[in-house]
């Protein structure tokens, strides 16, 4: 029989749900330890591989049999510890994902490229230096209420939920908690490293600087390195060596940070925690944050949750203990209310639209709100969370709407290029001068955008003057003005230095940022999501509003010295709607109180846990029938869990059509996550079996969505 030294089996991304297996063996000619990256064959190709563990005896194979020898080792790159590979296979297993496919999506795009020889001239580039460092850092002095959250994170093991009103101080105690963690370590181990989380990648060029900053003197110019998918795969790769090394000792990153290998990991900052951009939406669709706080409890490491907001599972995961409930949530909740060299939180107006004239998109007091403050030389902030000039192009005559051919979705009428773009699978054409059905030329925009709104207010404004008689100017900052590199940078540094008075735009800057000269923020159409299907539109349209709110009056001395208060306006059809009677009275514990209260009634999360299964295929009868037959199989195998688990029938999902492909779904639900697992375990490969059927021959893919944000 073939003997070789030592077989490894080695984790690669193999095609999803290929029946290949979670691990291939092969031959090495030494014995490697786990974690040790490799480049092997696979077909005819030549891949990157992690090897998850191997026979250290002289392993024997079958007569006949061989074993193909991996190509090469990545000598320069340490084996990717214990820790690391616990939370890859924790994700793979809960996400129930292929564990190569979750490895290698977690590493540098360029390492998986690289053979170990180009990996060499790599690592043999001389490192950043570190240049002058000094043993002092230059601190803020903590508020009452920052030092009492910052002392309970050093003496308690957490995990910890920092509710904080917007401005509050909240990255400041992120930064002392950062410092102390780095300066408490001995020096006799792997550096001590901390991972700071931010949910979007606008946000780390400032947060960046403010760590960079703090850090930088003390700890060397390498010490604080960013991780996110706006980087270049040459900047990825480095700032991942750097982590996996030791050399940096500040991670910052977006949701793909969470896999980053930090071997000497104690801490972890997930700010803005309640961000649904936490949640991946392709590929393995895991929580960012959830991942934190299990790799947080496995290696050991303080988490530390932030938010003016939090997401309700959160709330309820950190409620203090009571009579009846004795042992309260997981997380320790600590709450700092105050804001930190603000005014008083912003003054909530509310516009009741059914008194205003049809078709109004600035109400009359807003507009003179509005008005005012550019006169005083203040600025102000309209929010309208959807880009393009209007949502579709409509016929006066035969009806026809801008649908897009391609999917159950109309296409957006971009004025700014004259195009109509669908937001779904990117399709795109000039804008008719006739209807293409009638030939009609009274062809008409139908609702509103962020880009109309900047038309309009520059009409409407256009003769309203600053204070050096310049007339008013007016900006947009959305995911359309943003596109070239450097752009949404430029667009910020002009709203920082008063070159804007009124900034319109989408979400995108409603969180985080800190504009000093805001006074005044607006939301002109919030209504959509009051009466959504889906259960949590509520509390994602309160969060987006109490963050808008706090971008306005958050520099006390500038509103002290315009004699000014700070107001957030809300237009809306449903003014005493809970939402806004919430808002009103910036009362998030009273909002949280009464969702949560709805969830336990309907047996909603956080009180249940569910799962979504999506099927992709030519026909929206190919895909249900998909999703019917394997609830049929399960119900007839009685898998493990099933007792449990509701398995509701598959639906078409509300866009059903994307790109010429038809989509449905259907959602299980359990009182118990431990019931639901096993009962995803056991069913992939029912779900397997199930798509090799004849009658599912149109089927192009299948997917599971755990603990899903949107249904």
């Amino acid at each position: 029989m073939p003997v070789h030294p030592s077989i490894v089996h080695v984790a690669l991304h193999t095609p999803s749900h290929s029946g290949v297996g979670d691990l291939l063996s092969y031959a090495s000619e030494r014995p490697l330890a786990p974690g040790t990256l490799v480049r092997v064959p696979l077909g005819s190709r030549e891949v990157l591989g992690v090897v998850w563990d191997a026979d250290q005896a002289t392993g024997e194979l079958p007569d006949g049999a061989t074993l193909r020898a991996i190509a090469g080792v990545l000598e320069g790159v340490a084996p990717l510890d214990a820790h690391w590979r616990r939370l890859v296979a924790f994700a793979a297993r809960y996400y129930q994902r292929a564990l190569g496919e979750v490895a290698l999506a977690a590493l540098p795009p360029q390492l998986r490229d690289l053979k170990p020889e180009q990996l060499a001239r790599r690592l043999r580039r001389p490192a950043t230096p570190a240049g002058d460092t000094s043993d002092t850092i230059q601190n803020i002095a903590l508020t009452a209420e920052q030092e009492s959250a910052r002392a309970r994170i050093a003496a308690e093991k957490g995990p910890f939920l920092l509710f904080g009103s917007t401005g509050s101080g909240k990255t400041e105690v992120y930064l002392r908690c950062v410092q102390e963690m780095l300066e408490a370590d001995k020096g006799d181990g792997f550096p001590a490293q901390a991972l700071v989380m931010v949910p979007e990648i606008n946000l780390t060029p400032q947060l960046e600087e403010r760590f960079v900053g703090r850090f930088a003197p003390r700890f060397g110019a390498g010490a604080v390195v960013s991780l996110h998918s706006g980087m270049t795969n040459p900047q990825r790769l480095k700032s991942w060596l750097a982590a996996h090394s030791g050399t940096a000792r500040i991670v910052l990153g977006t949701r793909m940070a969470v896999f980053a290998s930090l071997p000497g990991l104690k801490l972890i900052v997930v700010d803005e925690e309640h961000d649904p951009s936490y949640k991946q939406q392709e590929g393995a669709r895991y929580s960012a944050r959830d991942l934190a706080i299990w790799r947080g409890r496995e290696q050991g490491a303080k988490v530390l949750l932030g938010s003016a907001t939090p997401s309700l599972e959160s709330w309820h995961a950190s409620r203090p203990p009571t009579p009846e409930d004795p042992e309260g949530g997981r997380y320790v909740r600590l709450h700092m209310p105050s804001r930190i060299g603000a005014g008083a939180l912003a003054r909530v107006r509310r516009v009741d639209m059914n008194q205003q004239p049809r078709r109004t998109v600035f109400s009359a007091p807003l507009l003179q709100a509005i008005t005012e403050r550019v006169a005083r030389g203040e600025q102000s902030m309209i929010l309208l969370n959807r880009r393009g000039y209007a949502p579709v192009l409509h016929c006066v005559d035969c009806g026809w709407k801008s649908d897009c051919p391609h999917c159950s979705a109309h296409q957006v009428f971009h004025k700014t290029d004259r195009t109509l773009r669908c937001h779904h699978c990117g399709f795109a054409v000039r804008v008719p001068h006739h209807c293409p059905s009638c030939g009609s030329p009274d062809i008409h925009p139908m609702g509103r955008g962020t880009e109309q709104l900047e038309e309009q207010l520059g009409a409407l404004l256009r003769n309203v003057q600053r204070p050096d008689g310049d007339p008013a100017r007016i900006a947009r900052i959305d995911a359309d003005t943003t596109k070239a590199k450097g752009a949404l940078e430029a667009q910020l540094a002009q709203v920082h230095s008063g070159e804007v008075d009124v900034l319109v735009g989408t979400q995108m800057i409603s969180k985080g940022h800190d504009f000093r000269r805001i006074t005044l923020v607006a939301a002109v159409q919030p209504d959509g999501a009051l009466f959504s299907s889906d259960f949590r539109a509520p509390e994602r349209l309160f969060a987006l509003l109490m963050q808008a709110a706090g971008r306005a009056g958050r520099d006390a001395a500038y509103m002290a010295a315009q004699g000014t208060q700070c107001e957030m306006w809300v237009q809306s059809f449903h003014p005493q709607h809970a939402v806004f009677e919430a808002l009103r009275t910036h009362d998030y514990p009273a909002f949280a109180t009464q969702q949560l209260k709805e969830r336990e009634e309907a047996a909603m999360p956080p009180f249940s846990y569910q799962a979504l299964v999506r099927a992709d295929a030519r026909t929206q009868e190919v895909a249900q029938g998909f999703l019917s037959a394997a609830t049929a199989a399960a119900h007839a195998t009685g898998l493990p869990g099933l007792d449990l688990v509701t398995l509701f029938p598959p639906v078409p999902l509300t866009i059903q059509r994307v790109a010429n492909v038809e989509r449905a779904q259907m959602l299980m639900e359990s009182p118990s996550r431990a019931a639901l697992q096993r009962f995803l375990a056991a069913w992939q490969p029912v779900l397997q079996t199930t798509r090799s059927q004849p009658e599912h021959k149109g089927l192009i893919r299948w997917l599971v969505d755990v603990d899903p944000l949107a249904i």
